[in-house]
């Protein structure tokens, strides 16, 4: 073929390419957006070529905007037959061949320096045009002449050649006839910001350029690459970074280099509390070019109070090159972050105590988490976190100064029942209901020899509680004997006490474990067959729960002499309901019956004994109306 002629052919895909569109817009893509991602890599892979073929070569993209949008690399170039291999057979890839040669360049060069797919990134572009025309002139070979591939969305294309001088210097220019539908994401103002978000840290020169002329410089080093003049103008020039990335400034930040894994990066600390479960989107470039910000999976769950920017060149992309392909690399790179995040914290202690304590402040549930597989996080932490006891929110470090036995209850609401009177008595009691907080105490005699951690029984509770005068007893008998009636059917017992502190007039001593075992039983009584015979072999002799009523209680002394048995059943019902809400568990349909019947009766008493006077429940030892 003449190089001096210009000559045309015409030809058709070898696939369905609308439906191939459709696949790309709808399926493979989370947005039309990605179409200048596609067209960035393709030129930042023909760079690549063709240094590796001149490394004196330029490295330049320029964008430009208007009623055609293109895309113009100082790259590789195509010659005819490149055309033919990576446009007209779909999925063709520019990564080198099974041999080893660089397919469409003859190069060759590390498979790792090339992951564009040309023919597939160039047709993403048809999510957001119905006309692409390639222009391209190839540096491998000098004598070859340019050549125009010119495609439309229906499935026809046709390739020429050109004159070399048409285009006097190798590269290839990517013109894009926007579609309506789709021009939003052609607009000056939405390129600049798409070349900005997705090649921000690419290392070759990127411009855009407006209608109107105006270049704009859209990339530049990352700023863990550059010098800084000292190391505090570093750590600025990084907050810096996050607050223009992610709206926040961080807590501290956390420099990651892994060169194995040729990643460099930075994590940024966030500066308040979010929930595990809010796993945060970190930014993970390749080779400088974004491939996702929402990339959970580079870190282990328990990080998830830290949001990163990395760039590397080993981890995979999946098809999309939306998103990192789980393999063994990613979890080895995964595992080395983890550590060095792990470091971080740990090195804290000795190195800035006051931003320690700061963190612990705001991300304790993240370290009480970590603390829990990590003894030597467990040694240098465990002092500084805070946990809810009887002496308020405290270090166990500071607990343990005037509590040697440290006990543990195993839910919030066997903590809540017990506090007052375990406070009132001395008890050094910690709340073990929360997340990781009853393992984290048990591991307290690790680090702090000397003492002892046990769970809470019901029975040291108990223990501190005085038995009243037998005379008092026997003058309550008759009101014991209507309110044992009464709450029994609740699998309760009741019985009276002397404690602290008086102005508790009652507290309930349940646990989880005795609710379940009556939820078991009640199951079992209410079936037949086989359901009964499972249930039943599942019985286990468990205490029923204690209502204890306080003699002490001013309240509590007036109450247990009332004789009236309907208002003996009211009054055992009101003191059974307020210690089941002082319990702050949740309540069963027959509880909120008996607090609304409670309440109801008290109400309608009150309401018919209007001028009956009663004395100062606040006095002990005054005598009370026995019609209360």
């Amino acid at each position: 073929m003449s190089h001096s002629h210009r000559t045309e052919t015409a030809h058709t895909f070898q696939v369905d390419l609308r439906g191939l569109v459709d696949l790309l817009s709808h399926h493979l893509y989370s947005s039309p957006r990605v179409y200048l991602r596609e067209l960035l890599q393709n030129a930042v892979d023909a760079i690549t070529a063709r240094q590796a073929l001149h490394p004196d070569a330029p490295g330049r993209i320029t964008v430009r905007t208007g009623d055609t949008l293109t895309v113009t690399d100082t790259g590789v170039g195509l010659t005819e037959a490149d055309v033919h291999r990576f446009l007209a057979t779909i999925g063709r890839s520019s990564k080198r061949t099974a041999d080893g040669a660089f397919d469409g360049a003859g190069l060759d060069a590390a498979r790792g320096e090339f992951i564009g797919q040309f023919g597939i990134g160039l047709l993403a572009c048809f999510v957001v045009a119905d006309e692409i025309t390639v222009l391209s002139r190839s540096a491998a070979d000098p004598a070859a002449p340019a050549v125009e591939w010119r495609g439309h969305s229906d499935g026809r294309y046709t390739i020429r050649t050109l004159p070399a001088s048409e285009m006097p210097e190798p590269g290839t220019t990517v013109r894009l006839t926007p579609r309506a539908d789709n021009a939003e994401w052609t607009t000056p103002e939405r390129v600049v910001q798409l070349a900005r978000h997705y090649g921000g840290l690419l290392r070759h020169e990127v411009t855009v350029v407006d209608p109107g002329g105006t270049s704009h410089r859209v990339n530049e080093a990352p700023p863990w690459e550059r010098s800084h003049r000292s190391p505090l103008a570093r750590k600025e020039a990084l907050t810096a970074h996050c607050r223009e990335l992610f709206d926040f400034t961080p807590l501290d930040t956390i420099e990651l280099d892994l060169p194995a894994a040729g990643l460099r990066g930075v994590a940024y600390v966030l500066p308040t509390a979010v929930s595990p479960a809010q796993r945060a989107g970190h930014r993970v470039h390749l080779k400088g070019m974004l491939l996702t910000d929402q990339a959970p999976e580079l870190l282990p769950d328990w990080a998830f109070f830290v949001r990163c920017v990395v760039d590397t060149t080993s981890l995979r992309p999946t098809a999309s090159r939306e998103s990192l392909y789980e393999d063994g690399t990613l979890s080895a790179v995964r595992d080395a972050l983890g550590d060095r995040i792990r470091d971080w914290l740990t090195g804290l202690a000795a190195s800035d105590p006051a931003l320690l304590h700061r963190f612990i402040d705001t991300h304790h549930l993240a370290v009480k988490a970590l603390a829990r597989y990590d003894d030597e996080l467990l040694r240098i932490v465990l002092p500084w976190l805070p946990f809810e006891t009887t002496d308020g929110n405290v270090t166990l470090e500071e607990f343990a100064r005037t509590h040697p036995t440290l006990l543990v209850t195993r839910s919030v609401e066997e903590f809540r029942q017990v506090a007052p009177i375990a406070a009132a008595a001395g008890l050094g009691v910690v709340n073990g209901g929360y997340t990781y907080d009853r393992d984290l105490v048990h591991r307290l005699p690790e680090i702090r020899p000397g003492t002892a951690v046990d769970d809470l029984d019901p029975a040291t509770v108990t223990a501190h509680l005085d038995a009243v005068d037998p005379t008092a007893e026997l003058r309550a008998a008759g009101f014991l004997a209507v309110a044992r009636e009464t709450i029994g059917v609740h699998d309760c017992d009741v019985v009276l006490r002397d404690f602290q502190p008086v102005t508790a007039p009652a507290l309930l001593l349940d646990n989880r474990e005795a609710r379940h075992e009556r939820t078991r039983a009640g199951l079992a009584a209410d079936s037949d067959g086989l359901w009964a015979d499972i249930l039943g072999s599942l019985r286990n002799e468990t205490p029923r729960a204690q209502l204890v009523l306080n003699h002490l209680n001013p309240l509590v002394r007036q109450a247990v002499t009332i004789a009236e048995r309907g208002l003996a059943v009211t009054t055992a019902e009101a003191l059974y309901g307020q210690a089941l809400l002082l319990s702050r568990r949740p309540l069963r349909a027959s509880e909120s019956a008996l607090l609304n019947r409670a309440f109801m009766g008290l109400l309608s008493h009150a309401m018919h004994h209007p001028g009956t006077d009663t004395p100062d429940a606040g006095t002990p030892g005054t005598e009370p109306r026995k019609d209360f």
